[in-house]
């Protein structure tokens, strides 16, 4: 789980908003009424597109070299990040169940401790993953 950056090409547009697109990912655009919106909708759109392209097991294209994009008029390019973790965190957060199994003995002592399970579990796990 790691950090992604994808260069993406801003556009003023006539009422002062922005589209966006990015240039190494085939249809992914977006837009924002302001350069802050315009830069949230585009992590979403590259969290969203990146996302996809790991749950259908395709391949994830390289970044291009952001000095390598040309631009048109008042076109920019700005480098957008895509944080896996942070991510997964922000748009899939519900609950599921996992069954465990542990020698009694060590549910007892834990449960005459109140270890609350859950939270022990998802502790280790982040541990394991290296994961704040």
């Amino acid at each position: 789980m790691k950090k992604m950056y994808y260069p993406a090409v801003f556009h003023p547009e006539e009422d002062g908003g922005y589209s966006v697109h990015f240039p190494d990912l085939l249809g992914c655009v977006t837009e924002g009424d302001t350069m802050q919106e315009a830069i949230e909708m585009a992590e979403d759109a590259l969290g969203i597109y990146l996302y996809t392209l790991k749950e259908d097991k395709e391949e994830i294209p390289a970044a291009t070299n952001p000095a390598d994009i040309k631009t048109e008029g008042r076109d920019f390019v700005s480098m957008v990040i895509y944080d896996e973790v942070e991510y997964l965190k922000r748009t899939d957060s519900h609950a599921v169940k996992k069954n465990c199994t542990i020698p009694a003995w060590l549910d007892t002592l834990a449960r005459e401790s109140n270890v609350n399970f859950s939270q022990l579990l998802q502790n280790a796990i982040k541990k394991e993953l290296n994961i704040v």
